[in-house]
């Protein structure tokens, strides 16, 4: 079994939610405590765990880019993914899926390339859900003896997994295995405790030597009037209060559950309010977003470098892949 950070008091877990282009809120965030530290965030964690926008983070992490890239890979990109002139495709997205999925998937080309899952520089958990067979799909490296398949699998392919989201994207089938893949959003918007329970059942790792620093993509201020107290389908359905209380429920229920296992002082949130037009999926203002990362991180600085910023953990090398010690064994010394 993996031991990462082997010798120390911690296994120290990042993981970052889902929530579109939001997600610029959280690459901004992680730059700007990386800025301050002048240490790579990534070089501070045991593993990477995000779902959706989150998990584009994560794989740009696991794959050696700075938080700050992958910022202006959402920049420079969002416009010809999410591009919707004179907003035809509110009317499509009542019919089909409101994007094509070839934008979103030569852009994550562009910036992966032929990069494999197993090459990630990091552990990392890409949470999806198999349409298919309903069940949950987990990518990821090949930090276990019994984790074979993962590590051959193109970061891009992860990164399209998860991020389809339903009525926003197609499903993505998986080349190869034809596995019909949805966003993970879907069950693990917020993928806390998809890490905590990675530690505990792959590392090996007790309760008590586990920390997690949760990463949201900011968070509505919208108020739910009273007439949804006994509204009927046509009210509720209505975007976006079906799909913005599903994804905070199951966000704030995740965190809280992981705060009773691990303890308060070991599992930090930081997810911020934020108005109407800097929280919708698929449309917001870049920098206004880059603004209020910047203000936070800020804020949050000297808790993350007294609580997260002296962990160093042990060096990865997988079971399996390009990067395998040849004997088939994980090392960590």
């Amino acid at each position: 079994m993996v031991q990462l950070g082997y010798g120390r008091s911690q296994v120290q877990v990042l993981a970052i939610d889902g929530g579109g282009v939001r997600g610029i809120f959280a690459a901004a965030l992680l730059a700007g405590l990386e800025e301050d530290l002048g240490r790579p965030v990534v070089e501070m964690f045991d593993l990477v765990v995000g779902t959706s926008t989150g998990g584009i983070i994560a794989l740009g992490l696991g794959a050696g880019l700075s938080p700050a890239a992958i910022v202006d890979f959402y920049v420079t990109q969002m416009g010809a993914i999410f591009r919707n002139p004179v907003g035809w495709r509110n009317v499509r997205q009542l019919f089909v899926a409101k994007y094509r999925p070839a934008p979103l998937e030569a852009a994550l080309c562009q910036v992966f390339g032929e990069t494999l899952l197993g090459e990630s520089r990091v552990p990392l958990i890409i949470p999806s859900y198999n349409l298919g067979d309903n069940d949950v799909y987990l990518l990821k490296t090949p930090d276990h003896q019994r984790l074979r398949r993962d590590h051959k699998v193109p970061m891009w392919v992860a990164a399209m997994a998860t991020t389809a989201a339903p009525t926003f994207f197609p499903a993505f089938r998986l080349p190869g295995d034809h596995v019909r893949l949805i966003d993970g959003g879907v069950w693990a918007n917020n993928p806390a405790m998809v890490g905590v329970t990675e530690a505990v059942s792959m590392f090996g790792r007790p309760l008590d030597e586990i920390r997690l620093l949760s990463v949201g993509t900011t968070t509505s201020t919208r108020t739910r009037r009273s007439r949804l107290d006994n509204a009927g389908l046509l009210r509720w359905i209505r975007s976006p209060n079906v799909v913005e209380l599903l994804l905070n429920g199951q966000s704030t229920g995740a965190f809280t559950q992981v705060q009773h296992l691990i303890g308060v002082e070991d599992a930090r949130r930081l997810n911020p309010p934020a108005p109407d037009e800097l929280v919708a999926l698929d449309t917001c203002d870049a920098s206004d977003l880059i603004a209020k990362a910047a203000h936070h991180s800020r804020i949050f600085c000297p808790e993350f470098q007294a609580v997260f910023g002296s962990h160093v953990p042990n060096p990865y090398v997988p079971f399996h892949g390009p990067s395998a010690r040849q004997d088939g064994h994980a090392h960590h010394p």
